[in-house]
């Protein structure tokens, strides 16, 4: 079981131009994702959330803070750096830019799981790859392993990312924005999906995402995220039906609510 934690995070951005200056794009930011449980980072474009991601990724260093994961300060290069990515995998928003349209299905598998699982034998290899497509239920998984991902629609592409993210058995998967570019119809099934991963797996999810709704839906805990800082934190239903920040009720009150809108044409 794996738990990561990030105490007082910061990331400043250098500006470039005639007055130069530095922007803030994260701001003493610190939370807890703990094995089998889902907290969902919330807010509107440019507040900072993907910058998250980044960070946890390692793809981008943070100004001040610490990342620390089962207790100890994360390593930033050699043997430690690598354990380090092999824990936190992350599925993209884009299922279409994330895949490369030249390699099969199987490809796409097959690297991370020679990567991170060395010695395996061909044969070996292979089976991991159709246990993963099956996993996210993409069957019969020979059938789907030999194709491309213009072969696939958008949902399809986005449970072969998230095979691909669970080919190094992670303990921390990060989900940006997973389900924004699919179609309204699939959305609940990749979202019911992850869930299901998340509990089986006993992963800690970190869900980006600018949607309450879905946030309610599949996190246990929301952190509302404005200009770069926590605004607000708590479980999923207290954050949405009791929302504190002036931001999260904003949210709230923008959010969906097929039941609001019954009791308003009845009215």
């Amino acid at each position: 079981m794996t738990t990561l934690e990030v105490r007082g995070l910061v990331k400043n951005y250098r500006l470039h131009g005639l007055r130069g200056g530095t922007l803030r794009a994260v701001d003493d930011v610190s939370f807890t994702l703990e094995p089998g449980r889902t907290v969902a980072l919330v807010g509107q474009s440019g507040s900072g959330k993907s910058t998250i991601a980044k960070l946890l990724l390692q793809l981008e260093r943070p100004t001040s803070g610490e990342i620390r994961l089962d207790g100890k300060p994360i390593e930033r290069r050699g043997a430690g750096l690598a354990r380090y990515r092999r824990t936190v995998q992350m599925v993209f928003q884009d299922p279409f830019a994330s895949l490369n349209p030249f390699h099969s299905i199987e490809h796409h598998l097959e690297r991370p799981v020679r990567l991170h699982h060395k010695g395996m034998r061909n044969a070996e290899v292979h089976a991991r790859v159709l246990q993963l497509l099956e996993r996210v239920r993409l069957t019969p998984a020979e059938n789907v392993a030999a194709r491309r991902p213009h072969e696939l629609s958008g949902g399809q592409r986005q449970r072969v990312a998230i095979a691909r993210a669970l080919a190094p058995e992670p303990g921390i998967l990060i989900a940006d924005e997973p389900v924004s570019m699919l179609d309204v119809s699939i959305r609940l099934g990749v979202l019911n999906l992850l869930a299901t991963l998340q509990r089986e797996e006993d992963l800690g999810v970190l869900y980006i995402t600018h949607d309450l709704a879905t946030a309610r839906h599949f996190a246990d805990d929301i952190l509302v995220m404005y200009q770069g800082r926590i605004v607000e934190r708590g479980p999923a239903d207290e954050v949405i039906l009791n929302p504190q920040h002036e931001y999260t009720k904003t949210l709230a009150a923008a959010a969906p609510n097929p039941e609001r809108r019954i009791s308003e044409l009845r009215g």
